[in-house]
């Protein structure tokens, strides 16, 4: 069967499985979990697999399920990841009370693009027509919160890094994989739904800070005391003061919150934490920032004579979309939604795990504008079900197609000519170095 052939019964598919894959999506929406802790929403992904016949293993980064769909030979294998976790975002209307977790990510979206192309190609019975295997990976922990939890269990021995795909870097779970692809839903104004076929983002260094003073009676006896929030403030004024050298090319964001910011309105406080990251466009940049925000951060406590503590834990690095990669998702991209719909988009100041991938194989990321209102924010709303759960996945099936088609000729054809950045074995070496604070 020629490649048209196979799009088109998978398209066709996609379609006749829609209200199932909306079923889907919906189901994990109204479950979020937080990163590691993703165990309803895996087991959904399990019960899934087991309907669809589909071999998997699982518990990989605590909460990742693995599914494979072999080809007719398996000459190379492609990855759809989709993430499991949700952000927190207590004034979401659909947030877990208890939690505050919420698919404002999108995360939801993502889960149920896999489980339609999973669907597709199950009922069809098409990967006999492919010379490669595809790997559905719905994996954990893409959002990087809740950092003194996961810090715990990385010092408990239960994970290494913070994140899920670094995590399953380290487990070796991308170790028979050749390549990898994933979407992300983005908010749009366009009724046609859009399609950014994939632009750079940020990487950063997860950092925890604790500055130590004296407690002292806040009013009775202030001189007797240490302020440490007087030396937190001072510190995020001394990084405020030096922002003026952050170079526009290089994409400098620092945002600290505080933890724990004392105890007593009536003592002065003597301990205060606070998380932050320090996110830079690439891993030079993120090493000569992250030095002079330590730098300013620590001066805010020689300014007021506390002590600053500074933990740097490894983030994520900067993602590098493959260009190749790109050229055939666009043009199935271009297919479906249209070329007016298609975009190519920009640099990225956020960031993804997925940069950490995509520093091993090549990687595809496209943006779906498919919501409303802010990612991540209480006003994020899914408008357009028909783009993210039925015309994003025809995209990614048909990629899978040209891909794996044909000997795998394409697949192996940028497989070949991708130049890695890192193996798996130096990038553990790069992220332990970052957690010494070296």
């Amino acid at each position: 069967m020629d490649k048209n052939a196979i799009k088109a019964k998978l398209s066709e598919a996609i379609d006749r499985r829609y209200d199932d894959i909306v079923r889907f999506g919906e189901a994990i929406f109204k479950e979020p979990e937080l990163g590691f802790k993703e165990n309803k929403t895996a087991q959904k992904v399990k019960a899934l697999f087991d309907e669809l016949g589909i071999g998997y293993e699982e518990h990989l980064g605590i909460t990742g399920i693995k599914g494979r769909i072999k080809g007719r030979q398996s000459r190379r294998t492609v990855a759809l990841l989709a993430e499991l976790d949700a952000i927190v975002c207590r004034d979401h209307p659909d947030c877990d009370p208890v939690t505050g977790a919420a698919h404002c990510c999108g995360h939801n979206i993502q889960l149920a693009n896999l489980a339609a192309v999973a669907m597709a190609f199950k009922d069809t019975g098409l990967m006999d027509e492919l010379d490669g295997d595809l790997v559905l990976f719905a994996v954990p922990a893409e959002e990087y919160v809740e950092i003194d939890y996961r810090n715990r269990l990385r010092e408990e021995g239960r994970l290494r890094y913070l994140g899920g795909k670094c995590e399953l870097i380290a487990e070796g779970a991308f170790d028979d994989i050749d390549m990898a692809m994933q979407m992300h839903a983005d908010a749009t104004n366009n009724p046609n739904g859009e399609f950014m076929v994939g632009s750079s983002c940020n990487g950063f260094i997860g950092k925890l800070i604790e500055y130590r003073g004296v407690a002292a009676h806040a009013a009775g006896a202030p001189d007797k005391g240490v302020n440490a929030l007087n030396a937190a403030m001072m510190g995020v004024m001394g990084v405020n003061a030096i922002r003026e050298t952050f170079r526009d090319d290089d994409c400098v964001r620092f945002h600290p919150i505080i933890n724990s910011g004392g105890d007593l309105v009536n003592v002065i406080p003597d301990r205060v934490t606070m998380e932050s990251y320090v996110r830079a466009a690439n891993i030079a940049a993120l090493d000569r920032y992250n030095r002079a925000i330590n730098r300013a951060l620590r001066a805010g406590g020689d300014a007021i004579g506390a002590s600053c503590e500074i933990k740097d834990l490894p983030g994520y690095l900067p993602l590098r979309p493959d260009e190749k990669m790109r050229d055939i998702l666009r043009e199935n991209a271009v297919a479906v939604f249209g070329r007016e719909n298609v975009a190519e988009g920009t640099h990225q100041a956020g960031s993804t795990d997925m940069g950490d991938v995509s520093h091993l194989m090549p990687v595809v990321h496209p943006w779906v504008g498919c919501v409303t209102g802010v990612l991540h924010g209480a006003s994020y709303r899914l408008t357009d079900p028909k783009t993210a759960y039925n015309k994003t996945a025809k995209v990614l099936a048909m990629t899978l197609v040209d891909l794996l088609a044909d000997q795998a000729s394409e697949a192996d054809r940028i497989c070949r000519e991708f130049k890695p950045q890192l193996t798996k074995e130096s990038y553990c070496e790069f992220m332990d170095k970052i957690a010494k604070g070296q």
